[in-house]
């Protein structure tokens, strides 16, 4: 595997961890800002529909530059934002930096998986897209534990100003291991990028990574005060927890990296038949703390897990272009927001369980979404099961 790839996932790193700090640090924030928990809640919202609506805009500015400067640049953009987050005197100043580091954080996503897709060779591509999105789930199994941790003993202010110093690093990284190849875009005008969505296909498939990340984001976003009203634990347990749950994500990832190639539909499906299944346990049985830790960590293992699958999925459908991933991108920030504010909604309305039962519903429209994909398969299938044997055969070859 190029370490190119190992970079990628380093400033991917950098930017999940920014945009998951919020969910670990809920409490503190919401005392230091003079907001409600819910009001916290949204600033995910923010950040996932400054990503959606703006960051396919600025990888569009970008299209012209080369992969390696437009990462750079990007990464400017993302530290003045995490900067105005960690100096911030009122909700407002940090709902724009939220926005700020949202758009530089899509864009860096589109144009970070279309230059692995550059790098690495087809038959391999869903492994490298592990690797890269490695950095998504690491930054959940250590940067937001640890920027948790950081804000629960030196406040949640120092948690933005040590990601701003990580980002430092991977822009370094980028500068000394990153080739400097020629982007993507040069070998076709925005009119042929834009050919791609012209396909009713393709956004059948974006939708169905929506309502995967929707569904567990829908929990995900509320994991700390969950945990800590619901089922009991302690407010310095809750990193702990979110370790375990990062963990399970990493397990997760590397499987369905291996099994994304082959078996994408599959994968997807099984994927949203179990979130489902262990977002109704955790509903059901918050109050339990081993059963809630138990549940929590199935929801890691086939929630945001489902990335590789997701965007060899979206691939195959259209290109591997930056702008085809990054509105895929929106499309899976686009659950984050609903996961997100919808799931603050329900708590407003129905108290600390209505975000596990709305990733249930999320779970099962997903399911939905997929049966197109399964109803070809199964036509196909038995349309090969008729044919005379040495037809099968010049078929599979």
């Amino acid at each position: 595997m190029p370490r190119a790839v190992y970079i990628l996932a380093l400033g991917i790193f950098a930017m999940v961890t920014s945009e998951f700090v919020v969910a670990g640090l809920m409490p503190q924030m919401a005392v230091g800002l003079d907001a409600t928990i819910p009001q916290i809640g949204y600033l995910i919202t923010a950040f996932a529909a400054a990503m959606a609506l703006g960051g396919p805009f600025l990888s569009v500015a970008l299209m012209k530059i080369r992969p390696k400067a437009a990462l750079l640049g990007l990464f400017g953009i993302f530290l003045v934002g995490n900067l105005l987050a960690a100096t911030a005197a009122g909700y407002g100043v940090m709902l724009v930096a939220r926005i700020i580091t949202g758009v530089a954080s899509q864009a860096f996503f589109g144009i970070a998986l279309s230059l692995c897709a550059q790098l690495t060779r087809p038959e391999v591509r869903g492994r490298a897209i592990a690797v890269v999105m490695n950095g998504l789930m690491l930054g959940t199994l250590l940067g937001m534990p640890l920027s948790t941790l950081v804000g629960e003993n030196l406040g949640w202010r120092a948690a933005f100003w040590a990601i701003s110093a990580l980002a430092v690093v991977a822009a370094l990284a980028t500068v000394a291991g990153i080739p400097g190849i020629s982007g993507a875009a040069e070998e076709g005008n925005f009119r042929q990028e834009l050919g791609a969505f012209r396909r009713p296909k393709l956004w059948l498939v974006l939708l169905t990574s929506t309502l995967i990340i929707g569904a567990t984001f829908s929990a995900f976003s509320y994991f700390n005060p969950i945990l800590t009203e619901l089922s009991g634990f302690s407010t310095g347990t809750v990193p702990l927890l979110l370790v375990a749950y990062g963990a399970a994500t990493v397990i997760g990832n590397t499987v369905v990296g291996r099994l994304a190639d082959r078996h994408t539909t599959t994968v997807l499906l099984v994927g949203l038949v179990l979130n489902a299944g262990f977002l109704t346990g955790f509903a059901l049985l918050a109050h339990v703390s081993v059963a809630a830790v138990v549940f929590m960590l199935g929801i890691g293992l086939v929630g945001v897990t489902m990335n590789p699958a997701m965007i060899t999925r979206v691939q195959r459908t259209a290109n591997a272009r930056p702008l085809v991933n990054t509105v895929h991108s929106s499309f899976i920030t686009f659950g984050v927001m609903i996961g997100s504010w919808a799931g603050g909604t329900a708590i407003d309305q129905f108290g600390l369980r209505a975000p596990l039962w709305l990733g249930v519903a999320l779970a099962l429209i997903g399911i939905l979404t997929l049966l197109p994909d399964l109803l070809r398969r199964r036509a196909a299938a038995d349309t090969s099961a008729g044919q005379p044997a040495d037809k099968r055969s010049a078929a599979t070859v």
